[in-house]
């Protein structure tokens, strides 16, 4: 995978490193070439430097073909605009834009763009939204039950689900919804909850079945399971 990082502080120096450690190229965008400081000299080879929405810039860090895009910059309004960007112009399917304003992350929600507010953010949860189902992906479990039988863990909602009901996905898939993050909100949905874009839910499921349990939120199994 190739994924562009817009911002290079602490979470998005982090998250390069972190991405190359597992496998996938990374590049990232910061207005100031001094942040680049922080990168690793192989990392800062295909560094960008320039503004994270301009169209040009985006494609010379190869948004053309990325397969998920991180605005984890210190402004919301580079990062929402770099990821609409992104997600409008280039298709890019993975999408996530940190945000300090949470009056704001309902809007951004609905326009599909999973926000993270700054009180829970983690370098753990951005490569979650990033790259969800990924083998690859060892961020562990949100909660883990002391037996090991028993796993939560964070899975943000694909597009093919939106406008089902929580109780038919749990018919489709062997989980249970916890709760749910939506618009910087935590709710405690029941079945007949109708489920909207940009939802996050956090879900129980056995240990074994947690392995491409978030990969398989992204297929639409209504049709096989008679939803």
């Amino acid at each position: 995978m190739h994924i562009v990082i817009l911002g290079c502080g602490r979470v998005g120096s982090t998250l390069a490193h972190t991405l190359e450690d597992m496998g996938h190229t990374v590049a990232v965008i910061d207005r100031d070439p001094e942040a680049f400081r922080r990168l690793r000299s192989s990392t800062a080879k295909t560094a960008v430097h320039g503004i994270g929405h301009d169209r040009d810039v985006l494609i010379t860090a190869g948004i053309a073909g990325a397969d998920a895009f991180a605005a984890v910059s210190s402004g919301d309004n580079s990062n929402i605009i770099a990821a609409r960007v992104a997600r409008e112009v280039f298709g890019v399917e993975h999408v996530v834009a940190r945000i300090y304003d949470p009056r704001r992350a309902e809007v951004y929600q609905r326009l599909g763009i999973p926000t993270v507010g700054t009180v829970r953010w983690t370098a753990d949860t951005v490569l979650r939204r990033l790259i969800p189902g990924s083998a690859g992906l060892d961020v562990g479990p949100l909660w883990r039950d002391p037996s090991g039988t028993l796993l939560m863990t964070e899975a943000p909602l694909s597009t093919t689900w939106v406008g089902q009901r929580v109780e038919q996905l749990e018919a489709a898939l062997p989980l249970r919804v916890a709760y749910l993050s939506r618009g910087g909100e935590i709710l405690l949905p029941r079945g007949d909850e109708t489920l909207r874009a940009g939802d996050v839910l956090h879900v129980l499921a056995r240990a074994a079945d947690i392995d491409g349990l978030q990969a398989r939120l992204g297929a639409h199994e209504s049709q096989d399971q008679g939803v």
